[in-house]
């Protein structure tokens, strides 16, 4: 909401370089860090709690050492745009967003870790306390560095790095000196260094899994730059993607939630209660949608004057809004379904899903309707709702066909079997 009061530029730089940011990096961590889900919710569920800690500290060590690479394309976020055919000016300024956020990559890896590790213990007020007090910080810090200091962009971003890296200094505290870890977390291990393949080839499929469709959201806002008008163009379907994420958030929680329920129902042996797990949290996910679909409608003409004063932007944005109900509605419904998939460990069959829904449908189809049929911005967007439904369809397909005591089985398998070679 900052940046969108400083110039259809500034908007469009910093919107580019979060959606590159996304595509290169947070989406890779979040995806990696999400193979927690699996590993510590169902070793939790199986009562093998010391491998929490174990399992969380092969993570933060992966994830370390990924964000290097990471960080070394952020560097040169700015040449990468030039080549990639985008508006010099836009380029520039995203370029110098990015640089100021690379210290922001670190802290979000270890960051997704602590998540993860509480999560699965259902420890989840102190994690919302947390992240409230971070959040609130946050607004106060973006006030100072980006209006009173007048650092634009160059605020915004390290606003985002200051606050990533309170909230990982928070929750390590909390993991250290709370008794409700103290069976989880039992120090630095040196087990944590003896099967880091069995994490990698869990967390590399996860990653594409989560990958594969913040990809393509953050590649609607990137092709919105070859549109005619650009700024225009980039500015709109940002704050669209933007409004999108900020609902997704609901619908995280949900996903959270019933990976969680089902990797530890599942790890403990009991299909029949991770069944009826996931019937629950898809009634849920239908009344959220249908509640935040309305609501979106009903707000069209007047949630763009929140990002900016530009009336072409504004207008621009109340066209979108209904598309983006239904977005909302189908990614919210794929999101709770997908959490349940990791829970039971299906990352490599949801990379897949994603991949066909995604690439084979959705972005050649944002392709056709917004620079052949001449569509436009909502044209990149449909393509998107064309994915979505195709995802939900076959996950829901999945889930009807699904052998639980089966799954019961594989689950208390797999962990024992860990047990043994740790």
């Amino acid at each position: 909401m900052f940046a969108g009061h400083l110039g259809q530029l500034s908007l469009s730089s910093a919107s580019m370089a979060t959606s590159f940011a996304s595509f290169t990096g947070f989406s890779v961590l979040l995806g990696m860090g999400s193979a927690l889900e699996t590993l510590c919710g169902q070793a939790y569920g199986a009562k093998q709690y010391h491998m929490l800690g174990i399992e969380m500290q092969r993570a933060m060590l992966t994830l370390t050492i990924v964000s290097i690479p990471i960080a070394c394309i952020w560097f040169y976020t700015t040449t990468i745009f030039i080549h990639l055919g985008q508006d010099q000016e836009i380029s520039i300024g995203a370029g110098i967003f990015m640089q100021w956020m690379i210290p922001s990559l670190f802290a979000y890896g270890l960051l997704q870790c602590l998540n993860r590790f509480l999560q699965t213990q259902n420890i989840v007020v102190p994690m919302m306390i947390i992240s409230g007090v971070t959040a609130l910080f946050h607004i106060f810090l973006c006030w100072v560095l980006v209006f009173k200091l007048g650092l634009e962009i160059r605020g915004a971003a390290l606003a985002n790095t200051i606050s990533n890296w309170i909230n990982v200094v928070l929750m390590g505290m909390y993991v250290k000196l709370s008794p409700a870890c103290a069976h989880t977390w039992t120090g630095f291990s040196i087990d944590a260094m003896n099967d880091l393949v069995s994490f990698v080839k869990l967390a590399v499929p996860s990653a594409f899994m989560i990958c594969l469709e913040y990809w393509s959201f953050d590649m609607v806002v990137l092709l919105s730059g070859l549109l005619p008008n650009p700024k225009l163009e980039t500015s709109v379907l940002s704050i669209s993607l933007n409004t999108c994420w900020m609902v997704y958030m609901i619908s995280v929680g949900l996903g959270g939630a019933i990976s969680t329920r089902v990797s530890n129902e599942l790890g403990a042996g009991r299909p029949k209660a991770a069944r009826l797990a996931v019937s629950v949290v898809v009634v849920i996910a239908i009344l959220e949608g249908l509640v935040i679909g309305t609501v979106t409608i009903l707000v069209r003409h007047v949630w763009g004057k929140l990002y900016s004063n530009d009336e072409e932007v504004i207008s621009y944005v109340a066209k979108m809004m209904p598309l983006l109900a239904l977005s909302d509605f189908l990614d919210g419904f794929q999101c709770v379904l997908s959490g349940a998939a990791r829970g039971c460990r299906w990352q490599n069959v949801c990379a897949v899903i994603n991949l066909g829904a995604y690439y084979i449908v959705g972005i050649p189809c944002s392709l056709l309707f917004a620079f052949i049929l001449h569509v436009g911005g909502m044209g990149l967007w449909m393509g998107i709702i064309c994915a979505l439904s195709i995802q939900v369809v076959v996950l829901i397909a999945i889930n009807l066909s699904t052998d639980w005591t089966n799954e019961a089985r594989k689950a208390v398998y797999r962990i024992q079997t860990s047990v043994d070679i740790d």
